[in-house]
């Protein structure tokens, strides 16, 4: 049975960030970024409210844009890094213009400190630059060294290295070996000019050159090396951070930057196309960028894509989390199993953001013309309900403790049921049945319904107890649930017309 992920990081290092970031805290640290004008952005603002930042989004949404709108506030990056002019093309570029707003300790004790970058007269105008020391690791990083240039000559038998084969520091090789997932004690590093290193890998008994590496593994170890050799306070900026590295250790990167602004008041903005490096964030850390627009909090890879219009469905249906999520995919099973494959349901993470993007969606004809989308919102959303502009709530105030009480009501008769239901034997019954009862007099907080349940039943995964409760809850209240299953199917073939 799969575990449900555990970030390594404790809740009071997270708070702890987000507070220091909130007191300006930091010696040097971005703050906002005000995309004034910026390819498809306008007026759009970015706040760095955690000093780890995930920028997602699809391919072309934006997120390698505002990344490099963070690296040219700085002296040290040069913009055509980011932004290069061609004479070709490029003439839009006249009227771009990045505003920030900086923690400056050198500068101002208390006062955040404004700084513009400007596309004036074909080039950049960046004044009062501030210094900052600034990393950026781009894909290159996780191109098999075979295949780059700068080590071509370390693949000739004739090639002499003279110089020394120095150990990992320390700290490299324990945060290393924490990512990977292996022992990189015995690995060496040879600097072959005065900007490269090269790696050798191995243990005790044998040794091999870097090109037998994994991408992900050179990256990483490039990646560590880098950061803890920079000072405190400076910026690390990672393309795709992802790129070459197993699910496990794109989370445990991802850990490792967290513990690096704790420890040395690092900050780092990173883009992805990986749901694994968002699960160590809280909300304030992640910013979707959407043909244009960003906006802050978690969402599904997935769900971007249907935001976007990129699925092959027909139908996309926005909801407000994962437990709603889980009700409407499990009302469309039981009553259109045929039509599965035309429906996608997307938790956008709260109402206002469900609302918005569905409305958003319809209002584009580029997209809506493609993939038709509704909004199915809890009962106690505040937002107007409208069939006709595709907008229904679902029975109840909060759905989960609509499904809840009523299997609380009826637990007599349905605690044999729901104890199989749950992956226990009928025989626990008896016990199911005082959990239900226990928990809903204890209850505080109805989002912790279904894993308060199943962690007294035996650690029983928070999807199979909910999924237990919704398919008793669809079967004993079949007029409810076909009122949003019609919905659904009505818009469905409003789609094909």
């Amino acid at each position: 049975m799969a575990q449900e992920y555990q970030s390594e990081m404790r809740d009071s290092v997270i708070r702890a960030l987000a507070e220091k970031v909130r007191t300006r805290n930091f010696g040097s640290y971005l703050r906002t970024i005000k995309l004034v004008k910026a390819r498809a952005f306008t007026d759009q603002v970015v706040e760095l409210e955690f000093p780890v930042t995930a920028l997602i989004g699809t391919n072309g949404g934006g997120k390698s844009t505002i990344l490099g709108a963070a690296a040219i506030a700085y002296k040290s990056i040069r913009p055509a890094l980011f932004f290069p002019k061609s004479s070709l093309g490029d003439q839009s570029m006249s009227n771009w213009r990045i505003h920030y707003e900086m923690i400056e300790k050198s500068r101002s004790q208390s006062n955040l400190i404004p700084r513009s970058s400007r596309f004036r007269n074909s080039k950049w105008v960046r004044d009062d630059l501030i210094e900052r020391d600034v990393i950026y690791f781009g894909i290159i990083r996780t191109v098999p060294a075979g295949e780059r240039r700068e080590f071509k000559k370390m693949a000739s038998m004739t090639y002499e290295y003279t110089g020394s084969r120095l150990a990992l520091s320390a700290k490299v090789q324990e945060e290393a070996a924490r990512i990977l997932g292996k022992d990189v004690s015995e690995f060496r590093r040879a600097q072959i000019s005065e900007s490269r290193d090269f790696y050798i890998g191995g243990d005790k008994d044998i040794s091999y050159s870097e090109f037998h590496f994994g991408a992900g593994e050179s990256s990483i170890l490039r990646m560590v090396g880098a950061i803890e050799a920079t000072p405190p306070n400076s910026l690390v900026l990672i393309e795709e951070i992802e790129n070459g590295l197993h699910p496990v250790a794109v989370r445990k990167m991802v850990e490792y930057l967290i513990e690096v602004a704790s420890r040395k008041s690092i900050q780092s903005i990173f883009t992805t196309h990986s749901e694994d490096a968002l699960m160590p964030l809280p909300n304030e850390a992640i910013w979707s960028s959407i043909d244009g627009k960003v906006q802050q909090g978690k969402v599904s890879i997935e769900a971007l894509r249907a935001i976007t219009g990129r699925i092959d469905q027909r139908l996309a249906i926005f909801v407000e989390d994962e437990f709603a999520k889980d009700w409407v995919e499990s009302a469309v099973r039981n009553a259109l199993p045929a039509r599965l494959d035309e429906i996608g349901v997307y938790a956008v993470q709260g109402d206002s953001r469900a609302y918005a993007i569905h409305l958003s969606h319809r209002a584009n004809p580029a997209i809506r013309d493609k993939l038709k989308s509704v909004c199915i919102l809890d009962g106690d959303s505040d937002k107007e309900e409208s069939a006709d502009r595709g907008i229904i709530k679902l029975p109840g105030d909060a759905p989960e403790t609509e499904v809840f009480n009523y299997v609380r009501r009826k637990i007599d008769e349905l605690s044999m049921r729901l104890a199989v239901a749950m992956h226990l034997s009928p025989d626990k019954e008896g016990m199911v049945k005082e959990i239900v009862q226990e928990v809903s007099m204890n209850n505080r907080d109805h989002h912790l319904l279904f894993s308060q349940v199943g962690a007294k039943a035996g650690l029983i995964p928070y999807a199979i107890v909910s999924s237990a409760f919704v398919s008793i809850w669809l079967d004993g209240n079949r007029e409810q649930a076909s009122a949003i299953t019609e919905f659904i199917v009505r818009n469905l073939d409003a789609a094909g017309s």
